[in-house]
């Protein structure tokens, strides 16, 4: 792997459109701030019913240009093997002492996709050895991101708070495009699959419209986090002038 600019935000997924379904918005309005965001796919993708593994790599890449990340990677973990063998843990541990990120994201530990389940338990467990010291000091100094995030690609639960995204909307959209390979049916080889079908672009977006419309917005994704969130007081917003005594 080449040498790789630090990131303060560092986005994995198991397959190289996952991070543009769940939180495509999310990574577009970070590096719209002047945040530094970089991808990690695990896999080339290549159980998929369509696309080569060299298709999709590009259009990964198409896609990071449109979300202006910094830079993604692929892992080339097997499809269908993400096993949490020791060269899996050290290649996240070694990408993560690299690039030192502030935040995390990764997929939800429940999801309908076995390999989506088996992602988020062993990025979960490579962070965390990722801040100690005597694990692998072979693969860079230690370093532990202030937080894990986790996002949601099929499956959801209640949140613990959602990102607005409105006004990037229009960016996911086209960073999902240029998945073309899956979310079209580009040729006569493909093979009509859940994806390919209009209903798969509508799923992704009315959850995003229905999350909007239950925090007063347009769109918004959903993050949760496992530890508590401390907030200095409970007003809403910080805008009140407390009354006089």
């Amino acid at each position: 792997m080449p040498p790789l600019i630090t990131v303060d935000l560092l986005v994995f997924g198991p397959h190289p459109d996952d991070i543009e379904i769940g939180f495509g918005g999310t990574v577009a309005l970070h590096t719209a701030r002047g945040f530094r965001v970089g991808l990690c796919d695990l896999t080339r993708g290549e159980l998929g019913s369509n696309g080569t593994p060299e298709e999709r790599e590009r259009e990964a890449e198409a896609a990071r240009e449109v979300l202006n990340a910094s830079w993604r990677v692929n892992l080339q973990w097997p499809d269908g093997g993400i096993d949490g063998g020791q060269g899996q843990i050290n290649d996240v541990v070694r990408l993560v002492r690299q690039s030192r990120p502030a935040t995390v994201a990764i997929p939800y530990w429940k999801d309908r996709h076995p390999d989506h389940r088996a992602a988020s338990d062993v990025l979960a467990r490579a962070v965390f050895k990722s801040g100690l010291r005597r694990f692998g000091p072979e693969l860079g100094d230690a370093w532990r991101p202030d937080w894990v995030c986790y996002y949601f690609i099929n499956d959801s639960a209640p949140e613990s708070f959602a990102t607005d995204i409105s006004d990037l909307y229009d960016v996911k959209r086209k960073a999902l495009a240029c998945h073309r390979s899956q979310f079209t049916l580009v040729d006569t080889g493909s093979v009509a699959t859940r994806l390919t079908t209009p209903q798969f672009q509508q799923l992704i977006e009315s959850r995003d419209a229905l999350l909007g419309a239950r925090t007063g917005v347009a769109y918004a994704e959903a993050v949760l986090v496992r530890e508590p969130l401390l907030r200095p007081h409970v007003m809403k917003e910080w805008t009140r002038t407390p009354a006089p005594r």
